[in-house]
């Protein structure tokens, strides 16, 4: 059985195919030749198409301009389109110039992304192009990142949301002793502050909830029973609204050290005030997590619980050190 493909990966072996050739390619090229389409050999012809829209959507909505050539007799016949990535379009605009820090900065992030760009998928996609007939340009390197997410259930995740498929996992909330099994119907995966959550509608709450995939205990356990793709709709941009507002209405005002890691880091997410600064945050028990992790460089003036609660971590890592060198 063929490795699947994640849908991040998939996404990516498009781009380098769609820009490798100036001509184009059609849907049935692209479905036999770009790795993460043609494992799927034995899928119905209208689900592989259907992914492939999803993708290209998707792409698009990131900046990718993907451009459709149709027929030019008749340009609204799309069965025989083709489809490709305008270089010229992809680039940057002459007038944007970067210092020295910046460069270095990007310079770094494409050795990384290069490596994914070029992977053994994508050579492979570019060869089978080739088989066509059709002319490819390469090295085509360090365009686009290769995303990733270090939460486990993370994959498990975004694979039953494309395929409308029910979920159950373990949830622990702060406060509670013991986690809680929760059933769900996957909606949207939501990056808020550098954290994924899951959107979902619970079944036993009859609501949408939003998870916290950190929080997640053990592993995510699909379930045979599916659901009405409509539910979808809507649903991240619902999530991320709901996350704004919890920000809105949670304001930590937070004195830091100029220079530190912490005033780096939450001053870019903050705005001034008379005593340091005033930071959004959605989840006091994270928040503390980071602020504790800044020790003396960041000091929480208000609220009081989030104060309490990075004390709380200061004093238990306190302990635990102590307690460690005791034993030595």
């Amino acid at each position: 059985m063929a490795e699947r493909i994640q849908a991040e990966e998939r996404q990516l072996n498009l781009i380098v195919a769609l820009m490798a050739t100036e001509f184009g390619l059609t849907k049935q090229q692209i479905l036999e030749t770009v790795s993460g389409y043609r494992q799927r050999a034995g899928a119905k012809a209208d689900a592989l198409e259907k992914m492939f829209e999803r993708d290209k959507d998707d792409l698009r909505d990131l900046g990718v301009p993907i451009e459709t050539i149709g027929d030019s007799a008749d340009p609204n016949d799309l069965r025989e389109a083709r489809y490709r990535i305008p270089k010229a379009e992809y680039d940057l605009p002459s007038d944007i110039t970067f210092t020295p820090a910046e460069v270095a900065i990007l310079a770094l992030a494409g050795s990384v992304w290069s490596e994914g760009s070029m992977s053994k998928d994508a050579h492979s996609g570019l060869r089978k192009i080739r088989a066509l007939g059709i002319e490819v340009d390469e090295p085509i390197i360090g365009f686009a990142p290769r995303m990733t997410a270090r939460e486990p259930s993370f994959a498990t995740l975004r694979d039953a949301i494309e395929a409308c498929r029910v979920v159950a996992f373990d949830y622990l909330k702060p406060g509670e002793e013991h986690a809680r099994r929760r059933t769900v119907r996957p909606l949207a995966l939501i990056d808020y502050e550098g954290r994924w959550h899951v959107s979902a509608h619970d079944v036993d709450a009859d609501g949408e909830r939003l998870f916290l995939l950190s929080r997640i205990v053990g592993e995510v356990v699909p379930q045979r029973e599916r659901f009405d793709p409509e539910l979808r709709e809507g649903a991240g941009e619902r999530a991320t609204r709901g996350l704004q507002e919890v920000a809105a209405r949670n304001q930590a005002l937070l004195e830091v050290t100029p220079g530190s890691e912490g005033a780096l880091r939450l001053t870019r997410r903050g705005v001034p005030a008379a005593q340091g600064i005033r930071v959004p945050y959605v989840d006091l028990h994270i928040f503390a997590d980071e602020l504790a992790s800044y020790g003396p460089e960041v000091r929480v003036v208000e609220p009081a619980a989030l104060r309490d609660a990075v004390i709380g971590r200061l004093r238990a890592a306190r302990h635990a050190h102590l307690d460690e060198g005791s034993a030595v």
